[in-house]
């Protein structure tokens, strides 16, 4: 898979930002430099995606601003499958709403964590060694997984228990100020219960069991990731106008 040519590019891209940004970091962080060098290229994949995320928020606030049309669309036509979904997308379109906008931030956001996945656990980049694989946070090299560091002892498992406690943490703050609250106002909106859909509040914390699984560095790049998610659509939904 990694070696597919398009993929293989997107890693080596990766490599020569996030040793880039070490090369910079490492005079006055150390041994440190990488596991920072990531976190900024998190903060740098943030900042370009603004725009769609900024675009998510507008169309959550129009979505819940157009639910009663939408509800009167559904008990209208409900019993025409073909006809509702025409008229549902005619109301989309009218108030000027994209159903998927919500999906369009994740999706700009997969491939930097596949190559930054396939960045820490391929052993040569464009034929020469992958120097980042040597490069460690707390002792801990940012290329091994928690297994690995429980086989090897020592630091491995306090930094991995530290950084799925702050993922975990993330996730808590996710599920009480961003998905409770959306539910709630779902809810009270009048929008018809689906079943099992108190079940997306917990989705948060899917992030810690694949942090667990994944290297170390792209362990920072979820907790980086998703704090910055918390506290960006905390401001984005006080801005934003309803």
């Amino acid at each position: 898979m990694y070696s597919f040519p398009p993929i293989a590019a997107a890693i080596g891209l990766a490599h020569t930002v996030v040793t880039g940004l070490t090369g910079f970091f490492e005079p006055m962080l150390a041994a440190s430099a990488a596991a920072v060098a990531v976190v900024t290229l998190t903060a740098l994949v943030r900042l370009a995606v603004l725009p769609l995320n900024y675009a998510q928020v507008r169309g959550e606030k129009a979505r819940a601003r157009i639910m009663p049309r939408l509800m009167a669309v559904r008990e209208e036509h409900g019993d025409d499958p073909q006809r509702l979904t025409a008229e549902m997308q005619k109301v989309y379109t009218e108030e000027g709403v994209s159903p998927l906008a919500g999906c369009l931030p994740m999706l700009a956001q997969t491939p930097v964590f596949i190559a930054l996945y396939g960045l820490f656990i391929t052993p040569e980049i464009g034929g020469e060694p992958n120097s980042l694989l040597t490069r460690t946070l707390g002792g801990v090299p940012l290329g091994a997984t928690l297994p690995d560091a429980f086989a090897a002892g020592g630091q491995g498992p306090v930094v991995f228990a530290v950084l799925l406690a702050v993922i975990a943490l993330v996730a808590w703050a996710s599920r009480q100020w961003l998905t409770l609250p959306q539910l709630r106002q779902n809810a009270a909106a009048g929008q018809p219960a689906v079943p099992g859909l108190g079940v997306i509040a917990y989705l948060p914390f899917i992030t810690v069991a694949i942090a667990a699984f994944v290297p170390l560095a792209a362990g920072l790049y979820l907790a980086a990731s998703t704090a910055w998610t918390v506290a960006e659509r905390l401001v984005l939904r006080r801005v934003i106008p309803d």
